[in-house]
């Protein structure tokens, strides 16, 4: 399971300045087959500073999800850092 690419991502207004709500779509291969599924993700800033990421794949995937969480987890701390995110 590898994701490729997180694409299409759409800020959300929140009325609360340390959470940021997205959405988009992410594609991703598994078992050599490419397939797209919509997501919505958020980012929570901490009073320590530390950000909490917390995903949510809407619509199904034929394959165990704590995996795919995790790697979106971790693009999505890697988009954060790097500043791609809108």
């Amino acid at each position: 399971m590898k994701v490729l690419d997180l694409k299409d991502v759409v800020r959300k207004d929140v009325p609360l300045y340390y959470r940021r709500l997205f959405s988009g779509t992410v594609v991703m291969e598994i078992c050599n087959e490419q397939m797209e599924k919509r997501v919505e993700f958020t980012i929570e800033t901490k009073p320590t500073g530390s950000k909490d990421i917390s995903v949510m794949v809407l619509e199904p995937v034929e394959y165990p999800l704590v995996p795919i969480l995790r790697e979106l987890r971790n693009t999505v701390a890697l988009m954060d850092k790097s500043g791609v995110l809108p």
